[in-house]
């Protein structure tokens, strides 16, 4: 059965369109290998096409499908280093009041019949375009960072999820460094776990290869070393494995 996953929080800037890329990227890859369509839902500021190194292929997009300029299979992308993974990227000079939720949603069950996973990159904050986006969802991943104002706002997204109904809801926290937690005011992760309260499925440390990677649309998966190991073991908490935090040293923490 497939499902429908929405990678969303409540302030930009916090890395929730690189994840959603290499969520697709490693739930695609050998060894997962499960049918996977990643889906930008930012109209207006997209940004997936160049996380996924695939800027230049796009000729269609979602609101040419909502709008029927074309059909679904013109508008989707294969990413040819993995034979499962497809694209859906959306319009650069649209807004969200262009997709009507009727339309929306009959994608999304259109989708539901091909793919294994369908990853929703939700547009920051929660105006019309947030709303349009977790409508189908079935599950949904917070990204957050631990500084305040990114923390409050994920605090807000998550009430939001729960008033719509939306009752699985996982946590990642990125760009976590336990080094400058009293420098920078970052919060420790033990009162994160206290203010948000849902289940942590992933911490990652800040990693300048994932920037790197980013900008050149390459998995982080393709390269050795912390970040790639990180992102497996959050596809595999998102199959619904017991996998432990090996990088995380605090004993203490609590994991909802």
């Amino acid at each position: 059965m497939s499902e429908v996953i929405v990678i969303t929080s409540g302030k930009g800037g916090v890395g929730k369109t690189t994840l959603t890329a290499n969520l697709g990227f490693c739930l695609a890859a050998k060894g997962m290998g499960y049918r996977v369509c990643v889906i930008d839902c930012n109209i207006g500021l997209r940004n997936l096409d160049i996380m996924m190194g695939l800027d230049h292929q796009i000729i269609y997009h979602l609101v040419d499908v909502l709008d029927g300029k074309c059909n679904l299979s013109q508008a989707m992308v294969a990413d040819t280093r993995f034979d499962s993974l497809y694209l859906l990227e959306t319009a650069q000079t649209r807004d969200s009041s262009c997709i009507k939720i009727d339309s929306w949603k009959r994608l999304i069950q259109q989708l539901r019949k091909d793919f294994d996973y369908i990853l929703i990159d939700c547009p920051s904050g929660i105006e019309g375009g947030f709303l349009q986006a977790i409508s189908c969802a079935d599950r949904a991943i917070v990204v957050t960072t631990p500084d305040k104002a990114s923390l409050r706002d994920a605090d807000r997204v998550i009430g939001l999820l729960q008033a719509n109904q939306l009752r699985s809801i996982d946590l990642i926290i990125n760009q976590y460094n336990p080094d400058t937690l009293s420098r920078y005011a970052q919060t420790s992760l033990e009162d994160i776990n206290e203010l948000l309260a849902i289940h942590v499925i992933g911490i990652i440390p800040f990693d300048a290869h994932i920037i790197q990677s980013s900008n050149e649309g390459e998995p982080v998966i393709r390269k050795k070393g912390q970040a790639s190991e990180i992102m497996k073991k959050i596809c595999q908490r998102i199959e619904g494995r017991d996998v432990p935090f090996s990088h995380i040293k605090k004993k203490r923490f609590i994991f909802h």
